[in-house]
């Protein structure tokens, strides 16, 4: 028997026997070894996307495992290959995919949320999503590339150059990912984070980390730039007093990335957009060369994942990591386990 872990109603998480299947043509199975949990999946437990979630759904797209089986017309693929998924499926056929953009294909199935994820102990998934792992990489760490692949995409959409003076906004897992992705671009950083325990992370990490709550972040920007602002800018806090922060701080033809999902219009300072000849740019998810940077960044230590995950706990205790990750500032990231079971519990509430 193999095990799941659902997403039932708001709030509300069980684990239950998986339906058995086999792969079928152009797909393999997998057997996840380790599932990071991050902010989207937060958002479906607390019921927010229940409009585009049917439950009961199997969460998760931050993951590494092996091969199992593969299926019919597979090829480069064999059982024991270490592997993680680029969660992304799209039609091919939108104006997005036509136009070379597939990931952002105008009817995307991001798998872990609009189909079944990795939160399991066996996992179908096309063959094409697969990403080949180094063999030395432990899979633990692996599971922190899908992250990493977020932060790559967004330094490349803001067009990060050496030297030039970087912010970012919101000191979490993905913002600390982006720290580390731009100073491996040459780049110098600050970080901007309310959490104390977020700050002494990032400087742990050779990252100076400010507290907006303290000091006057566009002042010390100001010190630090020689009255000429930051170059990039980027947005991952998701509050409006990050947006604010993150427009200030920018010099004359800077560069906002916003990466954060705002869940509500936000108030933005357009005349500092004319003043200073800013730009705005969006950055969503990734494509394959995006993950397989990635892959390296993580494999060859400039991303430290050890020091990015808080806590591992078995899958059935996924739970209690859900309501861990809620309480923020002292935990970056929680990843389940989905080779130990140790704990049988078949449901739970937080």
């Amino acid at each position: 028997m193999t095990l799941a872990v659902r997403y039932t109603s708001a709030r509300t998480l069980d684990t239950a026997p998986a339906t058995p299947s086999v792969p079928g043509p152009g797909e393999v199975e997998l057997a996840p070894a380790y599932v990071g949990i991050c902010g989207t999946d937060l958002h479906i437990f607390h019921g927010d996307m229940d409009a585009r979630v049917a439950a009961p759904a199997v969460l998760g797209h931050e993951m590494s495992g092996r091969v199992v089986r593969v299926g019919p017309e597979v090829e480069g693929w064999q059982p024991g290959d270490a592997v993680t998924v680029m969660p992304l499926r799209w039609d091919d056929s939108c104006p997005a995919c036509r136009a070379g953009h597939q990931h952002v294909c105008q009817h995307l199935d991001f798998i872990g949320i609009d189909s079944p994820g990795a939160m399991q102990q066996r996992w179908i998934v096309p063959a094409s999503t697969l990403v080949r792992l180094p063999d030395a990489l432990p899979l633990d760490r692996a599971a922190l590339v899908e992250p990493t692949a977020v932060a790559v995409h967004d330094v490349g959409r803001a067009e990060v150059a050496e030297g030039e003076k970087v912010v970012v906004v919101g000191g979490g897992p993905v913002g600390i990912l982006i720290a580390l992705v731009a100073r491996a671009a040459g780049a110098e950083v600050r970080v901007v984070e309310l959490s104390a325990h977020r700050r002494l992370l990032a400087e742990e990490l050779g990252l100076t980390a400010w507290n907006p709550a303290d000091v006057d972040v566009p002042a010390l920007v100001t010190q630090w730039t020689g009255d000429a602002g930051a170059d990039v800018a980027f947005e991952v806090s998701g509050a409006a007093g990050g947006v604010d922060t993150a427009v200030d701080v920018l010099g004359v033809r800077g560069r906002l990335c916003l990466v954060a999902i705002h869940p509500r219009p936000r108030e933005v300072n357009l005349h500092r957009f004319f003043w200073r000849e800013l730009t705005l740019v969006g950055a969503r998810l990734y494509d394959r060369s995006d993950f397989e940077k990635a892959v390296a960044l993580v494999a060859d230590g400039t991303i430290p994942a050890d020091r990015l995950i808080s806590e591992v706990v078995p899958l059935t205790q996924a739970p209690a990591a859900f309501a861990a990750l809620e309480g923020g500032g002292d935990v970056m990231k929680i990843l389940l386990d989905c080779t130990d079971c140790t704990d049988d519990a078949q449901g739970a509430t937080v």
